[in-house]
């Protein structure tokens, strides 16, 4: 057959010609998009790093973030899982007591600002049940110690605890018996422990009782700071996977060049993000899992955790393996719009049209609008978290898309000044969309933060009550149910003559009542009975005149409450003191010259009412179910005077409670969720200064050519750092004032939300500052990498 001759159709039918596939374009300008980011060299490697590294540090703090929930229900069950099951807790339950109870006490402390929990135990028979963590139940004198707690007393400078607790430590509680690694926790075993002297018997562990719910404003409280702290962290993985943009995009010019369309440069540039955003994946998995081996030896605002703790939830790691690729493509496809990619160039820093302001405004007011639909919460009501998690990361990221307008309108204002402000200030009218980005987290935190501190502010007041106690009349308060003999003068002494105190207001304290036969309705007249010398008499009452054996009758102002003092203190009469079914009660007959005094308010904020007496009309020891108080004064010049008090406490009754006297009592659940926000925050803040430092690094690397030529044509090495650092603090300050607008209307809203008043307009300057030092930070550790750059040898080109 010959070109000439004629050619035959084929027989039968001409099937269709088959369709292009759409997914393998895809595919394949995917694959060489990963195959330019795998091996472009020494350059293409450093922006893949840099990128993947930007993504990483957010990667481990979202894999953080999602161990919380975890971490918080073990922290719970441990918690839960030694909370001791009670026979009963009146003071005699020997009815009851079996070859498995334990009679115990609680013995906790404080060390310098450090809470310390403990229990003194004493077995009841052969087999005593056994707290968690413990391997055998402690013998008199021995005691079990957490981990933290063994090194704490192995510390020579702390021998003032250890004189505290001389038990000999013969075990380590584990993990199962312990909240969090950082935890101070003992049991000791004692022999003396009785019921009388305060001792309950418990009948086994794992009985935590009701918890008290959160209520509405803490719940507020806990979904904005998981906003607060998440928002700026899914920022900067967005800012990250753009780093390297301006070679990545005169690449693309080249690729044009051989042919490629625009839709295929696109798709190469997705494939490029998402290899290095996998990267960044496997590197935030990297560093999640080296930190959590390190995690139980870290300490944050008192907070700690162990590393089986950190263990995120398995829906959420698929969340954010498939969430972190899928923005990496989104945003490098987004950011690939407002670029033209040609032949012969990059159409990058011509003038093109302005950024729109009236849709960047639509988020934020949306925000603020769905706020306002939700309306007010009621005090006691359910709270619905999608709408307010909803609106806060509306008004947020809406600050961080208002951001770059702003940035822009600013900077092209910019005239004339020094050689580093018109360096830094061009460089900026150039680009002022990379500088937004880099401190749109700063923005995004900071704002957050200023509406959180407005939260707090206007919460404080529910959640921080005055106790009406006086700790400038004394900064201790003990109690112990062992009384002596002369219990209250043997406390006096004792504690006088401890170091660092200067005066001591010691009772023996029980309670009268009016004998008789009362019926169910019937209320038996009841009334306090105070023993104390004249000294600590006058502290209580005011009383001209005292000496050894007088009796008074203290009234309070009230004339009610005086009167119902007077039904059970009648003067020459006999008052009744029970002994709680061992015996037949102890009557006493109250003098009838007994003086009738006006009662003072002691420094625990409360007014002493009731017959009061002196040591000589009484034998404290006959009194049923008394017990001992004394409130200390102690010279706060003095070092460790705290701890000599504790000291001297522990040592007259190890059970012996001893409180700090505060005149503000703060909500542990609210105070819990402040310690929470304070650990978020500082992890937030460091993530914050990695992002910018490394952002700042990869912008110093884009100009490494240009800074050599700078120095080559003579500008002084201190002209470019002072540029560097403007150009830095120029966008912040941009920010720092979005933040405080955005957070102040924010945090006004929710305390609108809560019905609370703003109490505070200023809480906006401390989270400046913070900003102001993170920008002084971040440029200072960018000057090292800025002076290798200006060498000579940047002119070089491959």
């Amino acid at each position: 057959m010959t070109l000439l001759d004629e050619k035959r159709p084929p027989a039968g039918p001409v099937p269709p010609p088959e369709a292009p596939s759409r997914t393998a374009p895809w595919l394949r300008d995917l694959a060489l998009g990963i195959r330019f980011a795998a091996g472009g060299g020494r350059e293409g490697w450093t922006r893949t790093l840099l990128t993947a590294v930007g993504v990483g540090l957010g990667v481990a703090l979202l894999l953080t973030a999602a161990s919380v929930p975890h971490m918080l229900d073990e922290r719970s069950a441990r918690d839960q899982a030694r909370s001791e099951t009670k026979i009963s807790d009146s003071p005699d339950a020997s009815a009851k007591k079996s070859d498995s109870t334990v009679l115990r006490i609680e013995a906790s402390t404080e060390f310098r600002d450090r809470s310390i929990t403990g229990f003194l135990m004493r077995a009841d028979g052969g087999h005593p049940v056994v707290p968690p963590g413990i391997a055998a139940f402690p013998a008199p004198g021995e005691m079990a110690v957490s981990p933290a707690l063994g090194k704490l007393l192995d510390a020579p400078e702390n021998a003032l605890l250890k004189e505290r607790l001389p038990y000999k430590v013969t075990g380590t509680i584990t993990e199962a018996g312990l909240r969090s690694p950082g935890e101070l926790w003992f049991y000791a075993g004692s022999d003396t422990l009785t019921s009388a002297s305060g001792g309950h018997r418990i009948a086994g562990y794992g009985d935590p009782g009701p918890s008290d719910p959160l209520p509405p404003m803490l719940i507020v409280l806990v979904i904005m700071i998981c906003v607060v702290l998440l928002a700026p962290v899914a920022i900067f993985i967005a800012t990250a996977v753009r780093f390297g943009g301006d070679r990545r995009d005169r690449r693309l010019a080249a690729l044009r060049l051989v042919g490629t369309d625009i839709r295929m440069t696109r798709r190469i540039a997705a494939g490029e993000a998402l290899f290095g955003s996998v990267l960044g994946l496997l590197i935030g998995v990297a560093l999640f899992l080296t930190g959590r081996r390190f995690v139980g030896h870290v300490e944050v605002w008192d907070a700690s955790a162990f590393p089986s703790d950190l263990a995120p939830d398995a829906r959420l790691c698929v969340l954010i393996a498939l969430a972190v690729p899928l923005t990496a493509v989104l945003v490098t496809l987004g950011a690939m719009r407002s670029v033209v990619i040609e032949p012969l160039g990059v159409v990058r820093n011509s003038r093109g049209g302005r950024r729109r302001l009236w849709w960047r405004l639509l988020l934020p007011v949306a925000g603020l609008a769905v706020f306002g639909i939700t309306g007010k919460f009621e005090a006691y009501g359910p709270v619905n978290p999608y709408p307010i998690a909803g609106g806060a990361v509306l008004v947020l990221v809406g600050l961080a898309l208002l951001l770059p307008w702003l940035v822009e309108a600013c900077v092209n204002r910019l005239r004339g000044g020094p050689v580093p402000w018109q360096l830094a200030t061009r460089r900026l009218q150039l680009s002022s969309g990379t500088a937004a980005r880099a401190v749109s987290g700063v923005t995004v935190a900071v704002a957050g933060a200023v509406a959180l501190q407005m939260l707090f502010a206007a919460m404080n007041d529910d959640f921080n009550k005055v106790t009406g106690q006086d700790p400038f009349r004394a900064q201790f308060y003990a109690h112990s149910e062992i009384v002596r003999g002369d219990a209250a003068m043997h406390s006096i002494k004792e504690f006088r003559a401890t170091k660092g105190v200067t005066q001591v207001i010691g009772t023996v304290e029980a309670y009268a009542t009016k004998p008789g036969t009362y019926t169910d309705d019937e209320i038996q007249p009841t009334t306090s009975f105070t023993i104390g010398d004249c000294a600590t008499l006058r502290e209580l009452a005011r009383i001209p005149s005292c000496r050894d054996g007088d009796t008074f009758v203290s009234h309070p102002a009230d004339k009610g409450q005086a009167g119902w003092v007077d039904q059970t203190a009648r003067k020459g009469k006999v008052i009744e003191f029970d002994t709680y079914g061992r015996g037949k009660p102890l009557r006493w007959t109250l003098p009838a010259d007994s003086r009738t005094v006006r009662a003072r308010t002691d420094p625990m904020g409360e007014e002493h009412s009731g017959i009061l007496v002196t040591p000589g009309a009484i034998d404290a020891q006959t009194l049923p179910g008394a017990s001992t108080v004394s409130q200390i004064r102690i010279d706060e010049d003095v070092p460790d005077a705290a701890e000599y008090v504790r000291n001297t406490a522990a040592r007259l009754d190890p059970g012996m409670r001893l409180a700090t006297i505060n005149s503000v009592e703060r909500d542990r659940q609210y105070a819990s969720i402040q310690a929470g926000l304070q650990v978020g925050a500082t992890a937030t803040l460091l993530l914050i200064a990695a992002s910018m430092l490394v952002s700042q690094l990869e912008q110093l690397r884009e100009r490494k050519r240009l800074l050599s030529v700078l120095v080559a044509f003579g500008t002084r090495r201190t002209t470019l750092g002072w540029s560097v650092l403007w150009q830095t603090a120029v966008p912040v300050v941009i920010g720092l004032s979005v933040a405080v607008a955005g957070g102040l209307a924010l945090g006004a809203t929710l305390c609108w939300m809560v019905d609370k008043a703003v109490t505070g307009w200023w809480l906006f300057l401390p989270m400046v500052g913070a900003g102001a030092a993170l920008i002084l930070l971040v440029t200072l550790c960018s000057l090292p990498p800025l002076w290798r750059m200006m060498r000579s040898d940047g002119l070089r080109s491959e």
